[in-house]
């Protein structure tokens, strides 16, 4: 039987090799900081500049009442009235408006096709399940946003009568499509992820496979499945083009879910291109794009978080 032979390693190009795959590493992680870092350097004049702490300072962007002295002062983001109103409220508000439907949309379909593949889904059947779920991850966000604001929303607001036919709701819905394969990968890698032999176990004192779904592999997969949802909520929150189409982009305070919102990202990517450089309506989108990134990101990191605790709660802690 002939053996294998292996040409002996070459220091050079392993080590070339090593410090190739570092640089990228390392790219990656430049690339993010500078982002961050211009940002918050345009952020900043909301905090230095005493021309924009006066017209935008932070007083008005929650729009007290004082200010305005007897003028309508309704909690609003209107930059280019008379008297400019930057309050965050409503965006602040439709943002959370628009991801909690997408949440509540997206967790049931995505949790439910996560058990139904991992647990009770022939082979055959999960190969196709799957990569079918996942490919809505690769559907184009103005593609869905398209879907939303022609076929969507006339659907809703004739099933259920609606006054404003861009609303949270369609919006939600919309963005939920995008939010279940985030949550569905996580969850059904979770899941896969319990050891069979708690399962044998099961079926060992009589367990029927609801009873060992219900009772063995979602208990021991919860932390995985939170951090799908955490996961999903990030993707939610910072969405743009789904919401920028489908939302009616009002930026107005209600507690229904049938009127139109605006959200942080859509007001970013609706107003950024027709300011004025340096002025106060530009310093303010960049505040508010890094509240954004700075949510986002201790969302995606509290994600990463909750993968490692299931990492360690499965495998043990290492030695």
């Amino acid at each position: 039987m002939k053996q294998l032979e292996f040409k002996p390693k070459s220091k050079v190009r392993e080590f070339l090799g090593e410090k190739l795959i570092a640089l990228n590493a390392y790219a990656a992680l430049i690339a993010i900081l500078l982002i961050f870092v211009f940002i918050f350097k345009e952020a900043v004049p909301i905090f230095t500049d005493a021309s924009v702490q006066e017209e935008a300072s932070l007083d008005k962007l929650i729009n007290k009442q004082e200010y305005y002295e007897g003028r309508e002062a309704k909690w609003s983001w209107q930059p280019n009235s008379e008297v400019p109103k930057f309050s965050l409220y409503p965006l602040v508000i439709g943002t959370i408006k628009a991801a909690l439907v997408a949440m509540l949309f997206a967790i049931p379909l995505g949790v439910g096709a996560a058990v139904y593949s991992s647990e009770f889904a022939p082979k055959r059947m999960r190969e196709i399940i799957k990569p079918a779920i996942e490919l809505l991850a690769a559907i184009p966000s103005v593609v869905l946003g398209f879907f939303a604001l022609m076929v969507l929303a006339t659907f809703l607001q004739n099933v259920l009568g609606l006054t404003f036919r861009l609303n949270a709701l369609n919006a939600g819905i919309a963005l939920g499509l995008a939010v279940i394969p985030v949550v569905f990968t996580v969850a059904e890698d979770a899941m896969t992820s319990v050891p069979q032999s708690l399962r044998n176990a099961a079926i060992a004192l009589g367990a029927n496979p609801w009873q060992i779904s219900l009772t063995m592999v979602l208990p021991a997969a919860v932390p995985g499945i939170s951090a799908g949802v955490v996961l999903g909520f990030g993707r939610a929150v910072g969405e743009t083009m789904i919401v920028l189409m489908a939302s009616g982009n009002a930026a107005i305070i209600s507690a229904s879910f049938l009127d139109s919102v605006r959200t942080f990202s859509a007001t970013i990517a609706a107003e950024l291109a027709e300011v004025v450089f340096g002025g106060t309506h530009y310093t303010v989108l960049f505040f508010i794009g890094s509240l954004l990134f700075v949510f986002t990101f201790l969302i995606n990191l509290a994600g990463d978080i909750v993968l490692a605790r299931l990492k360690t709660r499965l495998q043990g802690k290492p030695s």
